[in-house]
């Protein structure tokens, strides 16, 4: 006999992955993501009671390819758990490695104008030394190992230096390819040669690739047309930050340092 007092709505745990990716300690920078950080967050959402789905709201330019991969993986290991459906609802940005934690969705729901793809790996960094020279500063540097000072920033990067970055980058993004095939598979929509070239995207251009799998990225909105009106969207957070925090938020020169770091992954993508 149906009782429809005693009948609950659906649930749908709902988890923001928002910021920089990377392996950041805390302090007064600004929040990153972290498996370390998010093993917590992702584990109460996937064991939420009576649980429909788990929707994930990303808005990410990217960052920590093992960080990245760390997270997608837990993802996936929880969803294969609790045999719950995972959608990824993109707000800004799923680029790089936001776009690796989306891929870890069974569902990419995106914006028109959201930027999606960025599926590359980079390497930045300066040569500084001329400007030493200048300076009239001499450097001592001793190593035991041929490779110990590679990619060194106050030397002329060599050739070697040049073709083992340029190999480790590759490794990378092979892996990074990997699991864009194993997890889009049959969806992706163009050849690799266009996909896989570290280019983005808007939403709308995103769908077409097969990138995504649908425009519409409002988490309440896909929710309903899912599960019925009477879905209950049950947001899981991290811990608050500490009150310092708060109310310090750039006080060091790691804070700054931090706030630099990830301006310039936004820039990257023009936002």
């Amino acid at each position: 006999m149906h009782l429809p007092f005693l009948s609950r709505p659906p649930r749908v745990a709902l988890v923001r992955l928002e910021g920089l990716i990377a392996a950041r300690a805390g302090g007064f920078g600004p929040a990153s993501l972290s498996l370390a950080s998010l093993a917590p967050v992702l584990d109460r959402a996937f064991a939420l009671k009576h649980a429909a789905a788990v929707i994930l709201v990303i808005n990410s330019p990217g960052g920590s390819a093992v960080q990245s991969s760390l997270i997608a993986g837990r993802i996936r290991a929880l969803a294969a758990e609790k045999r719950l459906p995972v959608i990824a609802c993109v707000e800004d940005a799923a680029a790089s490695g936001g776009y690796w934690l989306a891929s870890a969705a069974d569902e990419i729901m995106v914006d028109p104008a959201s930027i999606v793809g960025s599926i590359g790996v980079i390497a930045a960094g300066f040569g500084f030394q001329d400007a030493i020279a200048r300076l009239g500063i001499e450097r001592r540097v001793r190593t035991a190992g041929a490779e110990k000072s590679f990619w060194d920033p106050f030397r002329p990067e060599t050739g070697g230096d040049a073709e083992r970055l340029h190999a480790l980058l590759e490794e990378t993004h092979e892996a990074f390819r990997a699991w864009i095939r194993a997890r889009r598979g049959d969806r992706l929509k163009a050849p690799e040669a266009e996909l896989f070239t570290g280019r983005f995207w808007t939403g709308h251009r995103a769908v077409a690739l097969g990138l995504a799998d649908g425009l519409g990225a409002d988490p309440l909105a896909v929710a309903k047309h899912r599960f019925g009106d009477a879905v209950r969207l049950v947001r899981i957070g991290g811990p608050r930050p500490p009150l310092w925090r708060r109310l310090l938020p750039g006080l060091s020169a790691e804070a700054a340092v931090a706030a630099l770091e990830e301006r310039m992954a936004w820039a990257r993508l023009g936002l």
